[in-house]
């Protein structure tokens, strides 16, 4: 009997970390979004961000912490968006937060990620600190650490000059829902936005980056 409350009650300690889904819809926010410029992953150079999008019919921007289990959920269809669509006009760049480079480079490695990636924090310790940080609280975001976050830019309506690259921009504060997102994508590519397939349920479960009032479960940092 007493195993059998055990059970029940460990059962119910890790619900939370198996039953929050943060899948959300792409929004239209009015915010400053600010052009960065920040250094490359894998080679020994910068990127900003209004020079990457000239040229691009739609550019997306993802935030992401390599360790975060809601990005591992995303990444394989993020990449496969990019394999699928840069040759008719979508550019993706990653941005990674709060992780040492060496093991970004590691993530990449392992998840086979090509779309160009930069960086803006290597520290956990930068939670609070990062543009990340202040930019997707502006769009409405209230998740702790916000990975994966993303922001969808039109490069023809960017501002030419000054700090700010856009004043209204779509986001997504949380993970994709998958069939919303590729058909957005097509949308703005001009393609057919039917030929896009249902494939993923909305009762799908995910890990989540801080279990709900245990931090004792925290993922520990890893590729």
């Amino acid at each position: 009997m007493k195993g059998f409350i055990a059970f029940i009650l460990l059962s119910l300690g890790l619900l939370p970390a198996f039953a929050q889904n943060e899948q959300s819809p792409i929004v239209e926010k009015d915010f400053d979004y600010k052009d960065w410029t920040y250094k490359n992953v894998r080679i020994d150079a910068n990127t900003n961000l209004r020079e990457f999008s000239k040229g691009k019919k739609l550019v997306l921007v993802v935030y992401f912490a390599p360790w975060c289990p809601n990005w591992k959920h995303d990444v394989a269809f993020v990449q496969g968006l990019y394999h699928k669509y840069k040759a008719s006009g979508l550019e993706i760049i990653g941005v990674g937060e709060y992780d040492p480079v060496p093991l970004m480079k590691t993530h990449l490695d392992t998840y086979k990620i090509t779309f160009p990636t930069v960086y803006e924090s290597d520290s956990r310790a930068s939670i609070d600190k990062t543009v990340h940080y202040s930019q997707r609280r502006e769009a409405g975001d209230t998740r702790k650490w916000g990975s994966p976050w993303y922001v969808f830019l039109d490069p023809a309506s960017l501002e030419r000059t000054g700090d700010v690259l856009a004043k209204k921009v779509n986001v997504v504060n949380g993970e994709l829902i998958k069939i919303e997102a590729e058909r957005f994508i097509r949308d703005r590519l001009g393609m057919k936005v039917d030929a896009v397939k249902a494939g993923v349920s909305k009762n799908d479960t995910l890990e989540i980056c801080e279990p709900a009032g245990n931090s004792a479960l925290l993922k520990n940092p890893q590729p």
